[in-house]
């Protein structure tokens, strides 16, 4: 009498339904989760678009970085140009003064 199933119907029946609640519930709660998910199309079209403007960005920064330095060497340049030609004129006054 071992073949014999140690279940009756109805426990059987209730297990059964007791695991179709469950399934609708796990499925429930993935169908949930996949509604927040990104599809593949879409992120590798917003990570191009990021990668891209990240590039933009880096290439401004350096044309800025290298204007930035242009306007350094002219500033110095005009301060150099203005004191070489002031110097001779206040020493001529600093000599003139003591004569």
């Amino acid at each position: 009498m071992a073949d014999e199933p140690s279940m009756s119907n109805g426990e059987l029946g209730r297990l059964i339904q007791s695991l179709r609640e469950d399934m609708r519930e796990d499925l429930g709660q993935l169908n949930s989760r996949l509604d927040k998910v990104v599809q593949v199309e879409v992120y590798n079209i917003e990570k191009t678009t990021i990668a891209e403007r990240v590039a933009a960005l880096e290439t401004q920064r350096e044309k800025d970085a290298e204007r930035i330095l242009a306007t350094r060497r002219w500033m110095i340049g005009v301060v150099i140009t203005v004191v070489a030609v002031l110097l001779p004129y206040l020493t001529a006054i600093v000599t003139g003064a003591k004569a």
